[in-house]
Order: C-alpha cells, then structure tokens, then sequence
C-alpha cells in the first residue's frame, strides 16, 4: 500500500520553503492521498493532486496559494478524485469548458459591436457617401439607444418592435429603412456565427403581422410640395436670389431631379451640343444610367455658371466641395420666409399646409404632367428616374424618346416661368 502523508495544518503548510535551488519541489500535505504543494525557487505556490486517470497519471492543478487554502485544495481534490471514479477525466472536461467559454464569449456581441463590424465590412459597397451616413445615422439614433447594449443572440421580436414602434407612423420611410439595415445586421451576425434562429427584423411573415403596411401610414410622411399655380411665382423669387445653393436649387426645378443628383453634377457628364445630362448609374438612386434631355432654359443656366480649373463640379460648394443637401433645404425655407415677410401667404403644400420643400419640386412636376398636359404618365416616371414595369420602360424606351420627354420638359420650364407652352420653342432666352 503507498505511504500515507501526515496531515499538515495550515501553519505549518505556510512554514513549507524551497531551499532556493534546483527545480520545483512538491510536498504532501495529507488529507486526500496524493494532494501536493508546488513550491518554486521564487517561492511561488500551487495546489496539485497526482492521480491515476484510466491509464494516463495526472497532475491536475487545483489553483495557487493562498487563494486557494489548504481546506478548499482538500476538497477540490476530493471533488476530482469523485469525478475520475465517475469516468470522467477532469483535465479533458476543464479543456472542453474552457472552450464553451471562449466560443461563447465570441458569440457575445452586442448589437452595438455588430453594428461597427459590419459597417467595416460593408460601408465601402455603398457608393454614395450620403447613403453611408444615412445607414450609421439611422441606426446610431433610433437603434442603439434601444438595443445596442444587448448580445445579438438575445434579441427578439419583441425588441425589434421597441425600436419601431415609436416611429412606425410618424417616420413611417426613415422607419422602414432602419428595419431593413437591423436585418441585414442581424444577417450578418448569424453568418459570421454570432447567432442562431429566425432573424427577428424580417418583416414576411414576421415583423408584417405586427405593424400596419407602409401603405397605410405612410401618407403622412410625403414631401410638401409646391402648388402648380405657384410655381411661377416661386421660380421668379428664386431668380432674384443669388449663389450657388439658388441655381442649383433652379437646375433641380427645370430637370425635375432629385438634389443628390445636381449637387453632385460634373461637367462631363454634359453633352449640350446635343442638350443631354448622362448621369452615371453609381450616382443614381436605382443604380441604372439616367439621360436628361435638357430644355433650352436648363442649357441657358448651364451657360451663365462659371466653371473652376480646379474642380469639375457644376455646383460647387464655397469651399470647393458638393453642396450639402440642407443648403437647398435653406434655400427654399429663404424663399418661403421672404414670401412671408414682405405680406405674401409663402409656398405651402396643398393638402398639409406646411412649406413646400426641395423634394417636393419632384411631386410639383408630376401633378403638372397628370393635370395639365396629356404627357403619358409612364414619360413622368421615367423623367423622374422611378422604376416601373419592364413592358412598359421598354416601349417607352425607343429612339424618339428622348425628344418627347425634352418637349415635356420644355413645356415644364415654359410653366415655371410663367410663359405660354407653345411660345416656349421659339422664346428668346436673352
């Protein structure tokens, strides 16, 4: 039978020395059979239990001196002595949950840290730097606050719904976007391995049984728009204004474009021996090359800008950089407040009564094309870059089109100045 080892006490455990040479040195303290503690030459001290584990001998750590005292290096022995004469290595079951706790810290990832990885990964497909701010504004505002501190693995419907709900129908576009980039984040967060299950943030047959449609609600977030009748009055002011942030804001009305579209025109992207605007598909919203025909009034303020060596933008900023979207924003709430001070009633939406906004200018157009000419609707659309049905694009899309939209387009210029349609073809631009 192997020698049992004298029970030692505390105190005299405390009293154990290396001798300050050779190697560790390990003493039996008794009390479990085969319980040692390690000494070092540096006087380091841990707790070690030799044991015979199947056929493999093991020195299993069981923590260092004094954090772990003498009666809890006793009884984590005994508790591994039980495991192995239950079958089970302790060594091997350590590595295995060792290795459930780092994979489980990798899947630990909040929301926040998941949101700043996949932007990492995924900004730079965005091509339009104001859609890359857009995507982080969106969630940095409405989605962090609410869910940014929690592990992506433990966000449910429930919280999603926190998120949306607040501004489902009074920011019913802002909402709907910010719902389609949580689920991508989310995507991205079980393929990468950080989560399991249903993505909570899809909307079919999920998130669409909870919330009312966006056809529903999202009438009250439309653009108020100038009035047709106003329209002349509006684009007269406006000529009266000067700066950059005016013709651009001109340059938008007569080509019925979207404000990114202008504020980021260069000038060769200009044909105007042939009166065309090719806007590049990666400046587009639909991703797809959009020609403007433009009429004799868009070519005659094209004419009058004055052009920089050293910068190819059409309407640049003062320092030399795109103008940013608030500068037509500034410039139509200028307008309006003009309007209003000198005893005018300003340029208020039809139907919400509030003052008319550059992004308006677009619905303006199109309630011109529907009310006042017999320009087929489908032309509209295609003026405005809208996506529509494969069948009806392709028959609109035929070598005298870019002819008839101009004439469409001249007969608009010819309203917002005020002029007669007809006379429009032949006016002096002098």
């Amino acid at each position: 039978m192997p020698r049992i080892a004298n029970e030692l006490s505390a105190l005299e455990v405390r009293r154990l020395k290396h001798l300050g040479k050779g190697r560790n040195v390990t003493f039996a303290v008794g009390g479990v059979s085969g319980l040692y503690l390690q000494v070092t030459p540096n006087d380091g001290r841990t707790w070690l239990l030799r044991a015979k584990v199947g056929d493999i001998r093991r020195e299993i750590g069981l923590g260092g001196y004094p954090d772990v005292t003498l009666a809890m290096a006793r009884e984590r022995a005994r508790d591994a002595k039980d495991q192995i004469r239950r079958g089970i290595d302790p060594v091997e079951e350590r590595k295995a949950a060792k290795a459930s706790l780092i994979a489980a810290q990798r899947r630990g990832l909040t929301f926040a840290d998941a949101v700043g990885e996949y932007l990492a990964a995924k900004l730079d497909a965005f091509k339009n730097p104001k859609h890359r701010q857009q995507w982080r504004n969106t969630l940095t505002t409405y989605a962090l606050p609410q869910i940014g501190f929690m592990l992506v693995q433990d966000i449910t419907v429930q919280d999603i719904l926190r998120v949306l709900e607040p501004i489902w129908r009074s920011k019913t576009e802002t909402a709907s976007r910010l719902r389609g980039r949580i689920e991508a984040v989310l995507s991205w967060a079980t393929v990468a391995g950080h989560r399991a299950g249903d993505n909570p943030a899809r909307w079919a047959g999920n998130l669409k049984e909870l919330l009312p449609a966006r056809s529903k609600v999202a009438k009250v977030g439309n653009h108020p728009a100038l009035q047709i009748d106003d329209a002349p009055r509006w684009l007269a002011a406006l000529r009266e204004r000067e700066g950059m942030s005016n013709r651009a804001l001109e340059f938008a009305a007569l080509t019925a474009t979207r404000s990114q579209e202008v504020r980021g025109a260069r000038w060769d992207e200009f044909c105007t021996e042939a009166g065309l605007w090719i806007i590049p598909a990666e400046r587009m919203k639909m991703d797809r090359e959009h020609r403007v025909p433009l009429s004799k009034y868009a070519l005659r303020l094209l004419e009058v800008l004055p052009r920089f060596e050293d910068n190819t933008l059409v309407f640049p900023a003062p320092r030399g950089g795109e103008l940013s979207d608030m500068s037509l924003s500034a410039a139509m709430k200028k307008l309006h407040k003009k309007e209003i001070e000198t005893g005018g009633i300003g340029f208020l939406d039809r139907v919400s009564k509030r003052p008319a906004v550059s992004h308006g200018l677009r619905s303006t157009f199109r309630d011109w094309v529907a009310e006042r000419t017999h320009y087929p609707g489908e032309m509209a659309e295609l003026a405005l870059a809208h996506r529509i049905s494969n069948s009806v694009e392709a028959s609109y899309r035929r070598g005298d089109m870019i002819e008839r939209r101009r004439a469409m387009m001249t007969e608009w210029a010819a309203h917002l100045r005020g002029q007669d349609a007809t006379a429009a073809q032949v006016v002096n631009l002098i």
